[in-house]
């Protein structure tokens, strides 16, 4: 699970306990100004093939960096339905798929602050 901090335009995505090890990662920045796209990531999506580093047991968690064809991506989710998914232009990775405790206001949050 990870916590969002929104400082000016800066958002950082915290890590949270043992998946700081999982995921090989405490914390990942971007710019609001980067999102090109915030929804709820359905439980049925899987990161792509490549992980480095990682950890990855299908159906169970995603933790760490992934990369496929164009792409960079980091995930921590375990596909329990509480996984946001933002996509990102000109940031270290191009989709973040995170879990949060509340994903509808985490959503609503980063909406607000990219509006901003």
């Amino acid at each position: 699970m990870v916590e969002f901090e929104v400082t000016g335009t800066t958002v950082t995505v915290h890590v949270l306990g043992a998946h700081q090890l999982l995921a090989l990662r405490d914390r990942l920045t971007f710019d609001l100004a980067d999102i090109t796209a915030l929804g709820l990531a359905g439980v049925d999506r899987r990161p792509p093939w490549v992980r480095a580093p990682g950890t990855f047991f299908p159906g169970v968690i995603a933790a760490g960096t992934f990369r496929g064809k164009g792409r960079k991506e980091f995930w921590d989710t375990r596909f329990d339905g509480h996984a946001i998914r933002i996509d990102l232009a000109g940031a270290e990775v191009t989709r973040l798929i995170v879990d949060v405790a509340n994903p509808d206001a985490e959503l609503r949050r980063l909406v607000t602050a990219a509006a901003a």
